[in-house]
């Protein structure tokens, strides 16, 4: 199978369970992209990550740079595609259902249950990634300080994200 051929249908599956965005199931994808297919390693997963957290736009930047790694442009514009359609289709048409229901409290019932899973979703992916790519003690300590903070404090994460930065580039991390 040639590789376009499996990066559009293994992103389209991973798409109709990425519930949440495709952080939700960073994980998998690393697992994917990583483990089992080997189109890139660990260290450009996750400066891919960090860039596609970076930039303004849509959370499944990491995809689309992942295909452009593998095959270019082309491979870039397939990524996207292949992890968009699945879920859009997906969606207009669980849309449709819940604007057709009649009985107010399913509605909230199904929209609070879709929230909850996608921030479970969320919150299991951040500590699996955590695990996988987190290297020292430094990194781990900075990983539980950054989440005390953003749970303590107002801080705004650019701030963290600086610190962050100020300590690889100083060698701590």
């Amino acid at each position: 199978m040639s590789i376009l051929l499996s990066l559009f249908l293994k992103l389209s599956a991973f798409s109709l369970i990425a519930f949440g965005g495709v952080n939700a199931l960073l994980p998998v994808l690393f697992d994917l992209a990583v483990n089992q297919e080997h189109w890139i390693d660990v260290q450009t997963f996750s400066d891919y990550f960090a860039i596609a957290q970076a930039a303004p736009g849509p959370n499944f930047m990491t995809v689309t740079l992942i295909g452009w790694h593998i095959y270019g442009v082309l491979g870039a514009l397939l990524a996207t595609f292949a992890v968009s359609w699945p879920s859009s289709i997906l969606v207009y048409y669980l849309q449709r259902l819940i604007t057709g229901m009649k009985n107010p409290l399913s509605k909230k019932t199904i929209q609070y249950a879709a929230a909850a899973l996608a921030i479970g979703l969320v919150l299991s992916s951040a500590f699996q990634i955590a695990l996988q790519i987190n290297h020292s003690q430094a990194a781990y300590i900075l990983t539980i300080g950054t989440i005390a903070i953003t749970l303590l404090t107002r801080w705004h994460p650019l701030y963290l994200i600086a610190i962050g930065g100020a300590l690889g580039i100083l060698g701590f991390i």
